[in-house]
């Protein structure tokens, strides 16, 4: 099928912008609430580093292989692409079945929420009106959408703007910390029974890890990818386990291993502990921020999944159009924030289903990860910019960790899991449908040409 010029996106956004995109969705409220239970099953601050380190390696694998990826096919929709040429167009529209409903919008609502939670956590002491969560999140939301709908000029950069504060609040927080903060040296040396195993540990690191595929998905928009795309997804991820160690190393500082156990807001524990109890309220509005940053990359980068979809008619063709000023997918954003507003308004319980469906998430990144060797042996000669290295030892090893955590997620939790699997699969007789639907049209499924 021809292509015409309602559905072409232009390469405009340059690699800062991607590498915005990757550390906006992995730094969320993770690394400020996860610290406090390691400590617990772990009882030890060097090996509270060394698997934030891990994880941050194992996320790196990633980051190659799809960088890999990402440069021979640098078109838009990221794994959704990768997924469809290595094992055929079912899998892909599952993937992206899975990000609609749930996996991109179900985060993005409680994204919204929870940033919503820490707005009213740092303005209500100021005196002011009780901010109604939902209402704020659907404000932002627009207000998100809005900016994203304008093009990829102010989109990127308010991105990078909102990414950047959040780095810079970041950063000179560990800074104001080590300087200026009451904490001790001597905490490295605390110790602390150990309640759990690394294996649980690890799974809550790789969360906070997720998102650093991100760039992937706006491949067909970046300049130069066969560079760019690996400089955003390695760069940003480098960023962030700089980010995260040095923040690990400041609650280390700040508290001993018996006072971190447990502790679910061990940011704000920590901060009341270096500077003072009214500190705390500025963690808050780092990591309000620093969600409103991982919202808005969600806007920016997710609807690039329903625009593939769109192309290879798995969607209402309507939703590959782009805005010809603006070069957006638009209506595709359009749809997405429209689902997530029905998400916030009428569905207070979704949370728990991006925790279940959460292990689908990681398995198709790891298929994803895992195409790499697929499509090195089924198509040898597709031009390839960038090879990622240790080829395929890096990539059977983040292969691995995933099934490992998918398998541990299904033993331990049973009927989460199979509530995950039921919403997968639920797009299976949608995906037949659709194929026949467009069979009576006279319309063929799959990659547009």
């Amino acid at each position: 099928m021809k292509r015409d010029a309602s559905d072409q996106l232009v390469r405009q956004i340059g690699w800062r912008t991607a590498g915005a995109v990757v550390i906006a969705n992995m730094v969320g409220a993770g690394v400020f609430t996860i610290s406090g239970f390691l400590a617990r099953d772990l009882g030890s601050p060097w090996g509270i580093l060394a698997l934030w380190l891990l994880g941050g390696m194992i996320a790196l694998a990633g980051g190659f292989a799809y960088a890999e990826l990402g440069a021979a096919m640098p078109e838009a929709g990221g794994e959704y692409v990768y997924l469809r040429e290595a094992y055929g167009l079912l899998v892909a529209y599952l993937s992206g079945w899975t990000s609609f409903f749930v996996g991109f919008s179900g985060a993005l609502a409680a994204t919204l929420l929870g940033f919503a939670a820490y707005l009213s956590h740092v303005v209500d002491p100021f005196g002011a009106a009780p901010l109604d969560p939902k209402i704020t999140a659907l404000a932002t939301l627009w207000a998100l959408t809005g900016a994203h709908l304008a093009g990829a000029g102010p989109g990127g950069r308010l991105q990078r703007a909102l990414t950047g504060a959040t780095v810079a609040a970041i950063v000179a927080l560990i800074v104001a910390g080590f300087a200026v903060g009451h904490g001790a040296t001597a905490n490295f040396c605390s110790s602390g029974p150990a309640a759990g195993n690394a294996a649980v540990s690890l799974i809550f690191v790789l969360y906070a890890y997720s998102g650093w595929n991100a760039a992937a998905y706006l491949a067909g928009e970046v300049r130069e990818p066969e560079r760019a795309l690996a400089r955003a997804l390695l760069g940003g991820t480098a960023v962030v386990i700089v980010l995260y160690l040095g923040l690990n190393l400041l609650y280390l500082y700040a508290l001993p291993i018996p006072q971190m156990a447990g502790v679910l807001a061990i940011g704000e524990q920590a901060a009341r502990a270096l500077f003072g109890k009214a500190a705390a309220r500025s963690v808050a509005a780092i990591i309000a921020l620093a969600m409103l940053s991982s919202a808005s990359a969600m806007v920016l980068a997710a609807p690039r999944v329903y625009y593939a979809m769109a192309r290879d008619r798995m969607l209402p063709r309507v939703f590959a159009d782009v805005n010809p000023r603006r070069h957006t997918p638009a209506r595709a954003i359009l749809l997405q924030s429209t689902w997530t507003s029905v998400l916030i308004l009428f569905f207070g319980a979704f949370e728990p289903i991006v925790l279940y469906t959460g292990f689908a998430v990681t398995a198709f990144a790891a298929s994803a990860v895992a195409a790499v060797i697929v499509l090195r042996k089924r198509r040898p000669n597709l031009p390839r910019p960038f090879l990622m290295p240790g080829y395929p030892w890096l990539a059977l090893a983040y292969v691995v960790v995933s099934l490992w955590t998918v398998v541990y997620a299904g033993v331990s939790r049973p009927f989460e899991t199979l509530t995950g699997v039921i919403t997968v699969c639920a797009g299976v007789p949608i995906y037949y449908l659709t194929n026949l639907w467009n069979g009576w049209r006279g319309v063929g499924c799959g990659r547009s040409r």
